[in-house]
């Protein structure tokens, strides 16, 4: 998927995964801007309490931090947006702070979409996987699951290509 060239790290897309990551990081995009509410279990996951046992220190740090931080996610989010072909497939090329925040969007995908799927880690999604498959291939559980092992994928080789 993604490989380093030169000062770059560059991946070409099929027109299917530019349809997956554009709907993906939109989606985000909306969690935190129209649908940001406090009690969803993503904005949980996204925006964890750093002070859990005193909550009201961790809503003094939350007053403070938390637009800057949600600005900075939708940003990200915005950056894959911002990269990907306009409209087909096509080739992606990213320096090393698009790649960064790719990197950090992917996370935030990843874990919303872990939490919706109820993926407790990368061993029981394999297992998920297998049984959704086996129970009804054509099952949206099994293209989510898939959208969600292919993220990690892409996260992993952009990763790899960054540090090579």
């Amino acid at each position: 998927m993604f490989r380093r060239d030169g000062e770059h790290c560059v991946a070409r897309f099929a027109p299917d995964e530019v349809n997956v990551l554009r709907k993906v990081a939109a989606e985000v995009v909306a969690l935190l801007t129209d649908g940001f509410d406090r009690s969803d279990p993503v904005v949980d996951r996204l925006f964890p309490d750093v002070y859990p046992e005193h909550p009201d220190d961790a809503a003094e740090y939350r007053r403070f931090t938390e637009g800057e931080l949600k600005t900075s996610k939708i940003d990200q989010a915005g950056a894959i947006l911002a990269a990907l072909p306009s409209s087909g497939g096509g080739e992606v090329t990213l320096d090393a702070e698009s790649a960064e925040a790719w990197l950090r969007a992917l996370n935030d995908v990843r874990l919303a979409l872990g939490v919706r799927l109820e993926i407790q880690d990368e061993t029981s999604l394999e297992s998920e996987l297998d049984d959704a498959v086996l129970r009804d291939p054509t099952s949206s559980r099994v293209f989510q699951l898939s959208v969600y092992a292919y993220l990690g994928y892409l996260q992993e080789s952009l990763l790899d290509a960054l540090v090579s």
